[in-house]
């Protein structure tokens, strides 16, 4: 048993993005903050450089890091050579998938990458029907056979999805008992994912084999290297879990970064007084937003690269936008930002190492960000070389570098303007009504003017916006998900029904909980149901209360929540009960959040300098403000910057800001409350 989690004398935060490894530390009272360029080749090689000296002076050390390792592998496709057992005449289940299309009226076929090959596809005699009955139990010397098989075809994990094992695993426990005894790393789908729908069953299994490899041997790394520290790992659904689940559910931690920054970003938004924002995360490679109405919104149907996952996740939308995204022409000279990215090396064309534009680079060519206080100081960059890039592109295409940088930055809003656009309008969400919460090392300075267009009246841009994920991290709690399915019309259920088969998953979360060292009192167990009318394909998720009715319960929610996504409900048609679900949430110690009392003038010393800030085509000076100098209640006027060691806020003209008591920037249209 793990022993049970503390409030430790250091707790540090570890967001390991595309460019740039993050840190925020908590140290007898006192937050500090640390960003080092990312290394690829070995993320935790920046890990080490960025707190190796915490871990040796500091007694006892608790991490909750949020990686990239999963994400990168499935996107570049490097994860492990895995094998498939699955029932016999449902080998090419992966291979034929829904037979959807993406682009529905494109000329060109798809290409589809194949997780895994025909020859490392067997299929095992057996059947279990969709009632749960065994019609046909595996044969283990079959099993063993298979196994055999395996080993000869080189493959370093196995998935194991079984017809309808999420109603009875009983094969797939054999199956599973006999890789154990063979050493062979194997992700079974009962237990990873026990629900109908064959395909996303097995391709979630599958891709969680795929990666099992990857991740146990970063991990395996990274706990040797961080000694006596206890390492926790972010997963995509706002919670953490041990290294050692996350090694057999690496599928899980597809999306724990951006996890990290929508938490850090609902914590400080409510305790600021506004519990409906659209997080926006803009960092070197990439931008993450997500809709927070309140709560946290999650979903269970997403894909990363070319894989679809079925999966509790935080519902975050993720586009290739980012401070390092490449401007470029495409083949008919029109100017064209990202996907591609310059990472962490060779990075921008200021980071003196590449000689390709960057939406940095023309950030910076538009006088956005402050040369001289790059990274704080610590990191020398070169804004001659972001001329000269940019200039080259600019004679590519026939217009002068000012109009190209403003070109660069432009489009690069409009692709992050669309991902904010599909989590709100595409689902009948006003954007208007939401507030934008800024934040990653890049969003600063792009959120007003995209606010702007997108109508929304309220920028708001918190202290430490460029660690802000790190810092979300240490916000989160210990969180699984359970779930169970049902396939049942509600004319076919009650209420005591219901509420058994609640009981029995919320006493299997209470066990595993118990098991990583938490009480009971610890615990707080929400439960859902995904439901559907009935014949419809895909269903909605919906809370279940306590109640006296079914209605009362889910349906009359059920109803308004259909209506609300299509705009029309059928109050006398059957509702179908999918699946029932526990998240399970273990409330943990957090950073206190402080309001602090300001006054309303400015300390002398909080302008730095003034200097050239480009707005449209207009060349305006404006101060640049270090924000570490402001205290609530201070306010500015734009045209302006407001730098700190990892961020930058470009404050138009037209706009202002004000400082909360919790240090966040409320940035408004002038004249605007």
């Amino acid at each position: 048993m793990e022993r049970r989690l503390t409030p430790r004398p250091v707790r540090i935060g570890v967001d390991t993005g595309g460019t740039f490894t993050d840190f925020v530390i908590w140290r007898d009272g006192r937050l500090s903050k640390r960003k080092v360029l990312s290394t690829p080749q070995d993320p935790s090689l920046a890990i080490f450089e960025g707190i190796g000296d915490v871990l040796e002076a500091a007694p006892a050390v608790f991490i909750v890091h949020g990686t990239t390792v999963a994400t990168n592998a499935l996107l570049q496709r490097k994860g492990g050579s895995i094998a498939l057992i699955t029932t016999a005449g449902f080998e090419d289940i992966l291979a034929i998938g829904r037979q959807t299309r993406r682009e529905l009226y494109s000329l060109q076929p798809e290409s589809r990458f194949e997780l895994i090959p025909a020859k490392r596809r067997f299929g095992l005699r057996e059947r279990i029907l969709a009632s749960g009955q065994v019609e046909k139990t595996v044969s283990r010397a079959e099993v063993r056979r298979v196994i055999g098989k395996i080993r000869r075809s080189g493959a370093a994990a196995v998935a194991v999805c079984l017809l309808h094992s999420y109603a009875n695993p009983r094969n797939e426990e054999i199956v599973a008992d006999e890789l154990d005894k063979a050493g062979l790393l194997s992700s079974i789908s009962s237990r990873l994912l026990p629900e109908h729908r064959e395909f996303e069953r097995m391709s979630t299994t599958a891709t969680n084999a795929c990666l099992m490899p990857v991740m146990d041997r970063y991990l395996g790394e990274l706990d040797r290297g961080l000694g006596r520290a206890e390492l926790r790992i972010m997963q995509s659904n706002e919670g953490y879990i041990s290294p050692a689940r996350a090694r057999l559910e690496p599928i899980k931690t597809a999306l724990s970064g951006p996890a990290g920054g929508v938490v850090g970003a609902r914590v400080l938004a409510r305790a600021a007084g506004f519990p409906n924002i659209v997080s926006f995360d803009m960092g070197g490679t990439s931008t993450d937003v997500s809709l927070i109405e309140g709560g946290i919104r999650r979903t269970h149907e997403s894909r990363v690269g070319d894989f679809p996952i079925r999966l509790p996740i935080i519902d975050i939308h993720s586009v290739g936008a980012g401070g390092g995204s490449i401007a470029h022409t495409d083949r008919g000279g029109s100017l064209r930002v990202g996907p591609q990215s310059a990472g962490a090396d060779p990075g921008p064309a200021c980071y003196g190492r590449g000689d390709l534009p960057t939406v940095t680079d023309a950030n910076l060519c538009l006088g956005r960000l402050d040369p001289e206080f790059f990274l704080g100081g610590r990191m020398r960059i070169h804004p001659e070389r972001s001329r000269d890039a940019v200039g080259r592109l600019a004679r590519t295409i026939g217009k002068t570098p000012r109009e190209t940088a403003l070109g660069i930055v432009a489009i690069a809003n409009a692709n992050m303007e669309k991902a904010i656009r599909v989590i709100s309008v595409e689902r009948g969400i006003d954007p208007r009504a939401f507030a934008l919460f800024s934040f990653g090392g890049a969003g600063g300075m792009h959120a007003v003017e995209m606010a702007a267009h997108l109508g929304m009246s309220m920028v708001i841009a918190p202290r430490n916006a460029g660690v802000l994920s790190a810092f979300g991290l240490l916000m989160s709690d210990p969180i699984k998900d359970y779930t169970k399915s049902l396939m049942k019309s509600d004319a076919q259920v009650t209420l005591p029904g219901l509420e058994a088969e609640f009981r029995v998953l919320e006493a299997r979360s209470r066990r595993d909980m118990e098991q990583d060292g938490f009480d009971a009192s610890d615990l707080i167990l929400e439960r859902s149901l995904d439901c559907r009318y009935l014949g419809q394909s895909y269903e909605i998720d919906v809370p279940f209360r306590k109640a006296r009715s079914l209605g009362q319960a889910f349906l009359e929610n059920f109803h308004r929540r259909h209506a609300r996504l299509y705009s029309y409900r059928h109050d006398r048609r059957p509702v179908e009960i999918v699946n029932l679900r526990i998240k399970a949430v273990a409330v943990t110690p957090k950073i206190p959040l402080v309001r602090e009392a300001g006054t309303k003038s400015l300390e002398p010393k909080a302008v730095v300098r003034t200097q050239a800030i480009f707005s449209g085509r207009t060349l305006h000076r404006g101060p640049v403000v270090d924000r570490s100098r402001l205290a609530p209640a201070n306010a500015l006027r734009g045209p302006a910057l407001v730098i700190d060691p990892e961020s930058t806020t470009f404050l138009p003209p037209g706009y202002a800001a004000h400082v909360d008591g919790f240090l966040n920037l409320i940035i408004r249209k002038e004249g605007r409350r």
